[in-house]
């Protein structure tokens, strides 16, 4: 542990303090906070355990001597109270006032505002009450919403709380916005071009011409054809309820997508991932660090090693781990499905690591960052990063492919993988048996040795051949024309068209005249 880290958290905000009113002074008049020397001596060790709290959850120790600590000595400096004491709202707002009168910028205030609400989580875990989370973007639905009848709206709910059951808990807020921004899609289009009252209003040209207008806006034939799709299903919905929908609005096909095929790293790219992300937990230094890099690492064994989708990762929990038996359980995969997968010893090794600096979490997920289950948009970020560094293009699905292409190129059953990837329909393993199967190329190779081998020995000189040679002007042997001759007989005995008979014809006289 370095000088920095042992300067108490007390003494760095006293510092951060000075400095703060030497740079950006406040009107005069106004309330400041004091330094520690004036707080309640309780204060000093509390803020001591708040900097020991954000160390654990994996905040970086610039973003804490910067933002957190000063944030929470301000708080604590204008309270001027025992933090038992402190009002959750009003001295929390004193302090982020008393920043605002510095008049700083507004990417500042944010860094502020998000250091309070940090503080107040803090706070509220001290004194044994629920952690209130911080706003999701994802809650926003109203939008998508407006410009919509209330009828369409109350089936779109209704539909909605129905597809909603087979959701995982962890992703409702994100798939229910998901489920507003693309079955609303191809209805607002109507709406805002048309005259539309009933559903029979509806015509084939009108889904022609929206489709239309999503490939000149540059959407690819797979989400129009996903918009499509996802508003026939709700057509098929509202005529199970008894309306009447149209069955030509139903008969409307996709438009032809490419057959595409799952994208892979080779052996050569998925190492220098490896590699790299080895080197950064060799390296690591500080705690923030060296938790991230054995995060990092576990996270991509389990998505390359294990196959893992990325909500699968997220959501995996410590009491589904059978690290002794290398092994583990996916819970509600895809489709809601359970399934056993299995593990390597390197993969158990880095679970193993990681797991040992873990921190505490407010939940029994394997994967926590502050304090929080880890989203998977931070694991897509730090991948990509890794990436960057190295110079391969990587994603957690590309891994996951690389899994299956891997086992499929070692000879492992096709339905051993399928159970492996928690496919429910086998043609969808059957995916990487078409990507990239190297039993295919071994047995194209070895047929085409067989088939080169065969030639090889079928053009060796035989004796017949050396006494066609010898012939003058290299006429063919009598025994040669013969056999032609008999050829030609048979395939004569075939139902041949005019022209063949006639080139068989012009075939025979040419045999004959060189026999002749």
């Amino acid at each position: 542990m370095n000088e920095e880290r042992k300067t108490p958290a007390a003494q760095r905000y006293d510092r951060a303090l000075s400095r703060g009113r030497k740079l950006h002074p406040v009107p005069a008049g106004r309330p400041e906070p004091q330094p520690t020397d004036t707080w309640p001596e309780e204060n000093i060790a509390f803020l001591e355990r708040y900097r020991t709290w954000l160390e654990d959850g994996g905040v970086a120790r610039a973003v804490i001597d910067q933002h957190r600590i000063p944030m929470a000595g301000h708080v604590l400096g204008l309270a001027l109270k025992p933090h038992a004491e402190l009002d959750l709202d009003l001295d929390l707002e004193k302090a982020m006032a008393y920043v605002l009168a510095k008049e700083l910028s507004p990417a500042w205030y944010r860094n502020c505002r998000h250091s309070l609400n940090w503080f107040r989580r803090f706070l509220l875990s001290e004194r044994g009450l629920q952690v209130v989370e911080f706003s999701s973007t994802f809650s926003n639905v109203e939008r998508y919403k407006k410009g919509l009848p209330d009828w369409l709206v109350e089936q779109l709910e209704q539909y909605l709380h129905l597809r909603q059951a087979n959701w995982r808990p962890s992703r409702m807020a994100v798939a229910t916005c998901q489920f507003w921004s693309k079955y609303t899609r191809l209805w607002h289009w109507l709406y805002e071009n048309l005259a539309i009252e009933e559903l029979t209003d509806i015509k084939r040209r009108h889904l022609f011409g929206f489709m239309d207008e999503m490939l000149a806006q540059g959407y690819s034939p797979k989400s129009v054809n996903q918009f499509l799709y996802l508003f026939q299903a709700f057509l098929r919905f509202l005529q199970s309820r008894g309306s009447h929908v149209p069955q030509a609005l139903l008969n409307v096909h996709g438009l032809k997508e490419p057959d595409s095929l799952p994208r892979f790293l080779t052996d050569e790219q998925v190492g220098k991932v490896r590699e790299d992300l080895e080197r950064r937990v060799e390296q690591a230094v500080t705690p923030a660090r060296i938790r991230d890099s054995l995060l990092d690492r576990a996270a991509f064994y389990l998505l390359w090693h294990a196959g893992l989708r990325l909500g699968e990762l997220e959501d995996l929990s410590r009491e589904d781990l059978n690290l002794s038996q290398q092994r583990l359980i996916v819970r509600q995969g895809k489709g809601l499905m359970d399934r056993t997968v299995y593990l390597t010893g390197v993969a158990v090794k880095a679970l193993e690591e990681y797991l040992a600096v873990r921190g505490p979490g407010k939940s029994d997920n394997v994967f926590i960052y502050r304090y929080r289950p880890l989203r998977k948009d931070l694991v897509r970020d730090r991948m990509k990063a890794a990436g960057m560094r190295t110079g391969v293009k990587v994603t957690p699905h590309m891994l996951r492919h690389t899994f299956g292409t891997q086992l499929v190129n070692a000879g492992c059953k096709i339905t051993t993988i399928q159970a492996l990837l928690g496919h429910r329909r086998l043609n969808s393993t059957m995916t990487y048996a078409r990507v990239h199967d190297q039993t295919v190329a071994q047995d194209y190779f070895s047929a085409m040795a067989v088939i080169e081998e065969r030639l090889d020995q079928h053009t060796l000189e035989s004796p017949d051949q050396t006494a066609a040679a010898n012939e003058p002007d290299g006429l063919l042997s009598q025994s040669g024309n013969g056999q032609l001759l008999a050829l030609v007989d048979a395939l004569e005995t075939k139902e041949l068209d005019a022209d063949q008979s006639r080139l068989l014809r012009e075939l025979r006289k040419e045999i004959l005249a060189l026999s002749g």
